[in-house]
């Protein structure tokens, strides 16, 4: 109960922080370049670490590029249907098609499941989501943007010097090593600033602008990704008759994660409907921040 109100605590704090005016335009980014290049990489480091991969773990993983792929599939023939702009179908496919598995889904397995779950939601983050982003998402944004196509070169390259991922692959090789505890304090310590900096800065970044001139596409979005996405998971699982494990409640808090802040800036700077994009942001957070533990017990019920 502790992490959850901590959750709400430091999204309401960044809303507050940006409506008092005394921290410039802006700053939300400044935070996100330290959770990118400082917090996450010491969370991936400590908990990779001693994360022991075994073949059930890579229904997990698979889970965010099979709901990107439905998810684009769905917004596409729901484009052609709504007469959607090309650009506003595009924003949907990164927005919605992506779920915030690290700033939002690592507090939200922690706090409703235990740090125990972090290493395998650090796997379906790094593995999946960030991935599918770098390349189905690029690809994505090559065809609705206006930034120009990605080449696969352009692509290899964001993902080799992504820190994150860089952290990912030092973690995995030096799993053999055995970390000094002062190490692991230093970086228990540096890893535990990742969910009230990312929530402040989610709070920094809400807008309700342009709702009623984006009200369907929102809808539409939102109820894919928050509301379809973990049905869908919660239904596999059923019919494959697994258990409620951890590998499978993790993997539904992170099908249940709303819309992913980087897809939202890969999304803007392409020009795929910003404002769109920031109402799939400002609205989703909060809204998922409330969905997701009620389908984690959806998950529980199910699953027993």
């Amino acid at each position: 109960m502790s992490n959850f109100m901590m959750l709400l605590t430091c999204l309401a704090a960044g809303l507050v922080l940006r409506r008092s005016g005394h921290l410039p335009d802006g700053t939300h980014e400044v935070l996100n370049t330290v959770i990118v290049f400082i917090s996450l990489p010491a969370v991936i480091l400590l908990h990779l670490h001693h994360f022991h991969w075994d073949a059930g773990h890579l229904w997990p993983v698979l889970m965010p590029w099979a709901l990107f792929v439905i998810g684009a599939g769905v917004f596409y023939i729901a484009g052609r249907l709504l007469r959607l702009p090309p650009s506003s179908v595009g924003a949907l496919m990164l927005v919605g098609g992506l779920g915030n598995t690290s700033f939002v889904g690592l507090p939200m397995i922690e706090s409703l499941h235990g740090r125990d779950g972090l290493g395998l939601g650090l796997l379906i983050d790094q593995l999946g989501s960030y991935l599918v982003l770098s390349t189905l998402g690029l690809a994505a944004c090559s065809v609705y943007g206006s930034d120009g196509r990605a080449s696969v070169k352009d692509i290899v390259q964001r993902v080799a010097r992504f820190p994150p991922f860089i952290a990912m692959l030092a973690a995995l090789l030096l799993i053999p090593v055995r970390f000094p505890p002062v190490l692991e304090d230093a970086l228990a310590r540096i890893g535990d600033t990742l969910a009230p900096l990312a929530l402040i800065s989610v709070g920094m970044q809400l807008r309700f602008v342009a709702l009623r001139e984006h009200l369907r596409p929102l809808c539409l979005g939102l109820g894919y990704k928050l509301m379809l996405c973990p049905a869908l998971v919660i239904g596999l699982l059923w019919l494959i008759d697994a258990s409620a494990d951890m590998s499978s409640r993790v993997t539904v808090i992170e099908a249940a994660m709303p819309p992913m802040i980087g897809a939202a800036v890969v999304a803007s700077r392409a020009n795929l409907a910003p404002k769109l994009v920031a109402l799939m942001i400002g609205l989703g957070v909060p809204i998922g921040l409330s969905t997701s533990p009620l389908w984690h017990w959806i998950s529980g019920v199910v699953l027993n």
